[in-house]
């Protein structure tokens, strides 16, 4: 979800999380050579290393899933109090990797033709947006899913300097949406709002007469065994083993932030899950288990990102983002972060992208965010957050080559 420029807020947990590549390589029927073994290289322990060590995160870890196999590797504590090991299985909240489960629904229903991507806001919800000169009849679903619609964020609003007050509060989306209108128009053409996609939701429900979280459930979660994804409600805390999140207050002390409404996010930002889950949803979603061709291939169209939100080089679909490799092709999926400290990014990286084996390295390191790091068939790492963008300020950038290179730092953010 759309996050917060706080200097006080210090992320000290973050979890990344590494998917397969495509199923094709999955297949492959030789075993890997030596330079392809599965596991951390180096230069991903560095940066995890790093990350604990220098900036100061509780814990950080990794899973890649992919043509050898599965790997994974840690860093830091799970629970300060306790001291327990960060590790890949626990839970956590991912934020706007939310909107990947979201936007994926709404072209589920595309393709079932009961609502279309280029009709406006105005034909499934007349009037709710026609104030302070925005206007829904201009608006389209398409426009929403790719945060070209021109409506602001509702967390850009001067009560979200310190969202920690709010941090028990339940909002209402029609709440949130109307908020976000009293706010002045974007200046840039691309503007990532998770109004967008709380107005997504209101359209999902308008068109099924369920609401968004229920659609999602039934056509995404449940059919996947996504048995650690669920949606928190008002619930503050996280069901199960879980990693705890931390900020820095105002005054300088550590704060657990683990515990957090989530009516906040939305369908735009509130899900609770695993790096094994979100694997599981990348790896159907991009591999074409989730949409027809025609619709997924509507989902990856991209247009520039601002890089103030995002990172140099980021292009934004519907619901996805890409991110180039510095040896040609793309990585595809999300960054999430939550107020509480939560940090996710979900990758999946399609073997066309690279005539040898893919391995990626991602950052940028410095406060809340993830070092660059070099690993496995394919990769993610948990990046910082500017405000209101999903994921992570400087440079954001992959490398791929036949064995993985040392990883080096790239980017800052304070």
């Amino acid at each position: 979800m759309a996050t917060f420029s706080l200097k006080s807020t210090l992320a000290l947990s973050v979890a990344a999380l590494v998917l397969a590549s495509a199923p094709a390589a999955l297949a492959r029927s030789s075993p890997p050579g030596p330079a392809e073994r599965c596991g951390p290289p180096d230069g991903v322990r560095r940066a995890l290393t790093r990350l604990t060590a220098d900036d100061h995160l509780a814990g950080a870890s990794v899973l890649a899933d992919g043509p050898c196999g599965r790997w994974t590797a840690t860093a830091g504590t799970a629970d300060l109090r306790t001291g327990r090991p960060m590790n890949t299985t626990d839970r956590l909240r991912v934020g706007s990797v939310t909107k990947t489960f979201t936007a994926t629904v709404v072209l589920q229903l595309a393709a079932e033709h009961r609502l279309s991507l280029d009709a406006t806001v105005d034909r499934y919800l007349p009037g709710l947006i026609d104030t302070h000169g925005y206007d829904g009849r201009r608006i389209t679903v398409r426009q929403l899913l790719r945060h070209t619609s021109g409506l602001p964020d509702y967390l850009d609003a001067p009560e979200w300097e310190h969202p920690e007050r709010l941090r028990y509060r339940h909002f209402e989306a029609g709440e949130l949406v109307a908020r976000a209108l009293e706010l002045p128009r974007p200046q840039q053409s691309w503007h990532y709002a998770t109004t967008n996609y709380l107005v997504l939701g209101l359209i999902v429900q308008k068109v099924t007469g369920h609401s968004a979280e229920d659609e999602i459930g039934s056509r995404v979660i449940r059919p996947l065994g996504l048995r650690d994804t669920y949606w928190p409600g008002d619930a503050t805390r996280i069901q199960g083993p879980h990693s705890h999140s931390y900020f820095t207050s105002g005054d300088g002390r550590r704060v657990d932030g683990t515990d957090w409404n989530m009516s906040l996010g939305g369908v735009g930002g509130a899900l609770v899950s695993t790096q094994g889950d979100l694997t599981r949803f990348a790896t159907a979603l991009l591999g074409g288990r989730l949409l027809p061709a025609a619709r997924l291939a509507e989902m990856e169209r991209t247009v520039a990102a601002d890089p103030d939100r995002l990172w140099p080089g980021a292009r934004y679909g519907l619901g996805l983002i890409s991110s180039p490799l510095s040896c040609g092709g793309v990585w595809w999926g999300h960054a999430g972060t939550v107020p509480g400290g939560h940090r996710a990014l979900v990758a999946w990286i399609p073997v066309s992208s690279a005539a040898a084996r893919p391995w990626t390295a991602t950052g940028p390191p410095g406060r809340g965010s993830a070092a660059r790091g070099t690993t496995g068939p394919a990769s993610t790492a948990p990046p910082p957050s500017p405000r209101n963008s999903p994921g992570t300020a400087g440079s954001t950038r992959a490398t791929c080559c036949r064995t993985p290179p040392p990883g080096t730092p790239h980017g800052t953010w304070t």
